[in-house]
């Protein structure tokens, strides 16, 4: 994996300026002392305009059915369908297919049914037999909000294959964690007549609050017709947000329900070879060195209650992983790179902490990961769920020590809950950093998400960190030490909606396990927008021609300002799926010192003001072949950059997907005959030979680094749990003539098996 984690970017000299600051700062802090008044008294007044739903009462049933995919059980017969609304490509037109879902329980399990009629059989989508790949598919899924707290949800979905999609859902559909897995099972049949499929969820895979056995869960169920871009959808959602929000999710009732804790133990053993060249012993030549990887491990998963899951690892490993996407850095911050290991990303909607841009108090990726090395995982903890009213999360992990860097200790406790309205919570976040020689990074953090009426919502979020160096140097102070975040929006997708941010990091703002891209800065973003959603009459769905953004970015240390950015956009969307977006951006930077970018290009300091159009084009998801365009023009500090970028995805069939990348930036700077231009490239197939055994082939190539890399991945499914991989990884050196002794051309190889087995008792 590549590592994100330069932290932040130090100015150092002074730019010139015009601008009476002194001024300017004495208005914004004028301002700020009228608005957030306004916004206080607004909150305090405010009341739930949105009227509480009538449960609905599932059906719970006696006699056992079998998951075939037939729904021929007398059971079903008895049931009524749920009532569908077309959520797209027409909000409230007239469906064109029958469908019928019916949802029933028992005391272990929650059943659902679809019968899916289609007209036309053949032109049923099946385009994957990949787990958590139908996107472009006919799909069938439910979203239960086992909590019924209107902010976090499971997804469960399925193809005519059978194929088994979950994920879960955060910050009531803001974010999602598409790689949460669960047990479950699925079964689909496919005729003349259309596709129809039996689904069982056991409750021992789903977190819930049981009263003496009644418990109240939130339920969304739909499905997707690909070739029509059509959704069908219960309850009747309307296109103001998208279908996976929790907080409108319809509230159904379950009785003679209570929870199972079953433990579920994972050992898994892994081995396999590893080459990394090293000099002789004369230091003239590079030879690749042998080493043989092996080691077992072991997870432990347990419901402690409920509402409670305690999971444990002891030496983990994440050969399957897949490597991250190169990128090309041509900003003045750092990248930042997304976690994939499974481990963290299970549950890890609970312990977000965001402030603005990407800046955030936890990043798991922090754990396990230094100076574009691995470091060894010894063994942790991860309990999640809810105590009373309070959701939890609580992380702890101990890395081994490698070479220089010392064994440390992680620890994270999230804790938060619902306050004055079930759209509202408050919460707080504290982390720990500690190694052996004793050096420390704590940090705390407190944040609140309040709908005022509507949908209106304000976010407050406040941290601070203490780090041992300053704590001992006697320079804390509590603002430079603090970073805050003031946020009022609208949330809707149709209709006028808005946003206004204010956040502010201090100099010694440092979390040991987040992750920042800037320092010592204060910042104001704005936006508004109008979209209107078109009637039955047209090949428009939904077009948004007035949207208007800006930001600026001003250093605390003199209220000068670093940057800001204006920007005017168009997006338009067919019923079909397709996209348009156009942009005209306008880019202002105050460069402190020279920035270097690749091939010796030098940008000198000084403040630079530059204008950029940009486009795109999506073709409709439902295509077989379908490609994404995008590219931009215009000024680059004191030159100018052209980019280009081109997405084609080909489903040759249910067995093999392929899909590529290629993104150029071409930058030149006349005035100082200085340029360079950059390549990424990136190649996938996925090929599954059935719904057990799949090959994953990932290359990519970017001439910056000078890095070509090779990520194959093989995977056999015995069941939900029990796997076998054999993963291959290799990264080339294309430019190996820089140095003497000279490179070879593997810069890394390694070959590696992995069993996993799952049992439970």
């Amino acid at each position: 994996m590549n590592n994100p984690y330069h932290l932040y970017y130090i100015n150092h000299a002074a730019a010139p300026s015009c601008v009476n600051f002194d001024v300017l700062k004495k208005k914004i802090t004028r301002l700020t002392q009228i608005i957030i008044p306004f916004v206080v008294l607004i909150f305090l007044f405010s009341v739930n305009t949105i009227n509480a739903q009538t449960p609905l009462s599932l059906t719970r049933i006696t006699e056992t059915i079998k998951i075939d995919g037939l729904i021929d059980e007398p059971e079903w017969q008895k049931i009524l369908p749920l009532p569908l609304t077309m959520y797209k490509p027409t909000y409230q037109g007239e469906p064109t297919e029958r469908t019928e879902i019916r949802i029933a329980y028992d005391k272990d399990y929650l059943y659902c049914s679809a019968r899916c009629y289609d007209a036309n059989p053949s032109g049923i989508r099946v385009n994957s037999l990949y787990r958590d790949r139908s996107s472009e598919d006919d799909r069938f899924g439910i979203i239960l909000d086992t909590f019924n707290d209107k902010k976090s949800a499971l997804q469960f979905w399925t193809t005519p294959a059978g194929i088994r999609g979950d994920k879960a859902i955060y910050k009531d559909g803001k974010s999602n964690n598409k790689h949460w897995n669960t047990y479950w099972d699925v079964a689909a049949v496919q005729n003349e007549e259309g596709w129809f499929v039996e689904m069982r969820i056991p409750f021992s895979s789903l977190s819930f609050q049981d009263d003496n056995g009644k418990v109240v869960m939130g339920l969304i169920a739909y499905r997707d017709i690909a070739r029509k871009n059509e959704r069908l959808v219960f309850p009747a959602l309307s296109p103001e947000r998208g279908i996976d929000t929790p907080s409108r999710a319809h509230p159904v009732i379950l009785e003679q329900v209570h929870s199972q804790n079953p433990i579920y133990f994972t050992p898994f053993v892994v081995g396999g070879l590893e080459q990394k060249p090293t000099l002789n012993d004369a230091g003239t030549e590079y030879r690749l060195k042998n080493d043989f990887e092996r080691s077992i491990g072991l997870d432990i998963k347990y419901n402690w209650t409920s509402n409670l899951t305690l999971d444990t690892t002891l030496n983990p490993d994440f050969a399957q992983v897949e490597a991250d996407d190169q990128q090309v850095n041509l900003s003045r911050f750092s990248l930042f790179f997304p976690e994939k290991r499974q481990f963290f990303q299970e549950r890890s909607g609970i312990f977000s902490f965001n402030f603005i841009g990407r800046s955030r108090l936890f990043h798991s990726r922090r754990i396990g990961i230094q100076d574009d090395e691995q470091i060894p995982i010894i063994g942790g903890a991860r309990l999640v769920g809810r105590v009373g009213n309070w959701d939890l999360g609580f992380l702890d992990m101990q890395t081994a020590r490698k070479d220089e860097i010392p064994t440390e200790n992680f620890g994270v406790l999230r804790l938060r809950r619902q306050v004055l309205n079930s759209h509202s919570y408050a919460g707080l976040m504290f982390t720990n950093r500690i190694d052996e020689k004793g050096n420390y990074n704590s940090a705390y953090g407190l944040d609140g998400i309040f709908r005022l009426f509507g949908r209106e919502y304000l976010t407050l979020k406040w941290g601070q960190t203490f780090e041992d160096e300053i704590i001992e140097e006697k320079r804390f102070n509590f603002w430079d030490a603090s970073m805050y975040l003031i946020d009022l929006t609208r949330r809707t997708d149709v209709g006028f909606d808005y946003r206004l941010t204010a956040a502010r990091r201090g100099d010694d703002f440092l979390p040991g396990i987040g992750f920042t891209s800037r320092k010592d800065f204060t910042q104001l973003e704005g936006s508004i927008r109008y979209d209107w959603l078109m009637g039955k009459r047209t090949s428009l769905r939904q077009v948004s021609p007035l949207q208007f953004s800006g930001d600026v970015a001003f250093r605390n240390e003199d209220w000068s300002v670093e940057s800001a950015n204006a920007e005017y956009a168009i997006d338009l969307q067919w019923k079909s799926g397709a996209n348009v977006s156009m942009d005209l951006e306008m880019d202002y930077e105050d460069l402190k010192k020279d920035e270097d970018f690749p091939e010796g290009t030098t940008v000198p300091a000084g403040s630079y003001t530059t204008f950029e159009v940009k486009g795109g084009y999506d073709m409709p998801g439902g295509s077989l072949f379908r490609t994404d365009f995008d590219c931009s023009f215009g000024g680059f500090f004191d030159g100018w950059r052209f980019d280009f970028g081109v997405k084609p995805k080909w489903n040759v069939s249910r067995h093999l997907e392929m899909s590529s990348e290629y993104e150029i930036n071409v930058i030149r700077f006349p005035n100082r005959n200085q340029g360079f231009n950059a390549h990424v490239i990136r190649f996938r197939t996925r090929a599954a030979f059935n719904t057990k055994a799949s090959l994953n082939t990932f290359v990519q190539y970017s001439n910056v680094s000078d890095q070509f890399s090779t990520n194959i991945r093989f995977r056999y499914n015995f069941g939900e749990g029990n796997d076998l991989w054999l993963v291959y990884n290799e990264n080339l050196n294309t430019d190996r003539d820089d140095e003497i002794p000279r490179k070879l051309l593997t810069k890394r190889r390694t070959l590696l098996m992995k069993f996993t087995h799952t049992f439970g008792i």
